[in-house]
């Protein structure tokens, strides 16, 4: 989905308009002057501070023969923040782990810890990972998401026909609801966008996670912890019990939680849940791995979405591309279209680390279950033929979706062949 920040994107200040070799350097310079000065603490809160401003969603701390590498992802990709020296690289590792409550003593095998915003003053929880490497202990930070920024569906990339389909299948009085596809590319934050959209007072929602990604008010949310034999099976016939309205399950993983999730959705509960599948059919091939039986899959299934997250062009250094014979070609413009597009390619600049993108786009697709796609369900259609099927009905498929966002210059040609390999350029 996008990220919550890209719908409203705020003017860069002075500084940040510097050449991104420039811009990276300083933040390079303050963290280094830190350690010089004051030592490992003050850094990784100043680390912290800086990854949530560029609205980074990871950071990553890898141990070199030379020391730590620190990278930060943004907008989907790493890029090299700071090479810290051997002698502090112990420290700054010890000091995120105290912070994640994890065994500082431990450096063989991986543990997880939690930063929580408390500790933050008031941003954003980070999920932390450890392991070991040959080179030393490496740490991963998730940035979780802000709990208070829930986007509309429009603003996560939708269109208005998509916008539709995903409302009406939402507004069933039951059955399930999957988002799918790589990992990263969204799919729990359309979960929680539909999720918010169906929090009413009058319902009970319940969510099982692993782990809570964002805090909901009114909505009872359920952490699964495999230490005590406590996942998604156990927590979902517990949740059962308890009389749900709509139940998100952050992630159908094998057979038995898949499984209970449609029985679920065949007895009155909206389910809403992601799942690893290449496109929205696929997810059907995948169902049927897992050995439901066609009947469940053909009755609990409303609708799936399956979505990929674009890079869009920064609008800070982006330029209009002339539309010529080859890209008319290779996105199969009509001449219409090719009079009306609005091509465009950013050149780099500090405000997106010299990328060129800046923020990033969801693409999907999205089945809507009829009479007709369920009837298919039923006689095991093959995935090519449920595609077909379902564009009849109205579906664009995802290299569709992101020939329309390079159409109107929200990303380009480049990106979207990055992320969408099977389209053609």
């Amino acid at each position: 989905m996008t990220d919550s920040h890209t719908s409203e994107e705020t003017k860069p200040s002075a500084s940040e308009k510097a050449p991104a070799d420039v811009r990276q350097k300083a933040l390079e310079e303050e963290l280094k002057g830190l350690v010089d000065v004051v030592g490992p603490g003050p850094l990784v809160d100043l680390l912290l501070e800086r990854a949530f401003q560029l609205k980074a969603t990871d950071i990553h701390l890898d141990p070199t023969d030379r020391g730590l590498l620190v990278r930060l992802r943004v907008d989907g990709l790493l890029h090299n923040v700071l090479d810290l020296p051997p002698n502090v690289t112990s420290h700054v590792i010890s000091r995120i782990k105290l912070l994640a409550n994890m065994d500082i003593t431990e450096r063989r095998l991986a543990q997880d810890g939690h930063i929580s915003n408390a500790v933050l003053q008031h941003q954003r929880d980070i999920r932390v990972g450890s392991g070991p490497t040959i080179h030393g202990e490496r740490l991963v930070l998730r940035l979780m998401p802000d709990n208070q920024e829930y986007v509309n569906l429009a603003e996560l990339g939708f269109d208005d026909d998509q916008t539709r389909m995903l409302e009406r299948c939402i507004e069933k009085p039951y059955g399930m609801i999957l988002s799918v596809g790589p990992v990263g590319s969204g799919k729990s934050t359309t979960m929680y966008s539909c999720l918010n959209k169906l929090s009413q007072p009058t319902k009970s929602l319940v969510t099982i996670e692993d782990p809570v990604e964002r805090r909901m008010e009114n909505v009872n949310q359920i952490q699964v912890d495999p230490r005590i034999d406590f996942g998604f099976v156990e927590a979902l016939r517990g949740v059962l019990r308890q009389d749900p309205d709509v139940m998100m399950v952050g992630e159908i993983r094998d057979p038995e939680t898949a499984h209970i999730a449609c029985r679920a959705g065949l007895t009155g509960v909206v389910v809403l849940s992601t799942l690893h599948a290449n496109d929205t059919a696929a997810t059907i091939d995948v169902f049927r791995e897992f050995g439901i039986p066609p009947m469940f899959i053909a009755d609990s299934l409303q609708g799936i979405v399956s979505q990929r997250l674009l890079r869009k062009v920064c609008k800070e250094c982006g330029e209009e591309v002339k539309v010529d014979k080859n890209i008319k070609q290779m996105l199969q413009l009509t001449d219409e279209e090719a009079d009306k597009c609005n091509l465009k390619k950013g050149k780099g600049c500090g405000s997106c680390f010299g990328t060129g993108y800046a923020g990033r786009t969801g693409v999907f697709e999205i089945m809507e279950m009829d009479s007709e796609i369920r009837e298919a369900v039923l006689h095991g259609r093959s995935h090519d033929q449920m595609m077909a099927l379902a564009r009849t009905k109205g579906m664009e498929t995802l290299e569709e979706s992101a020939r329309h966002k390079v159409i109107a210059g929200v990303t380009d040609m480049q990106e979207m062949h990055r992320v969408l390999t099977t389209f053609p350029i």
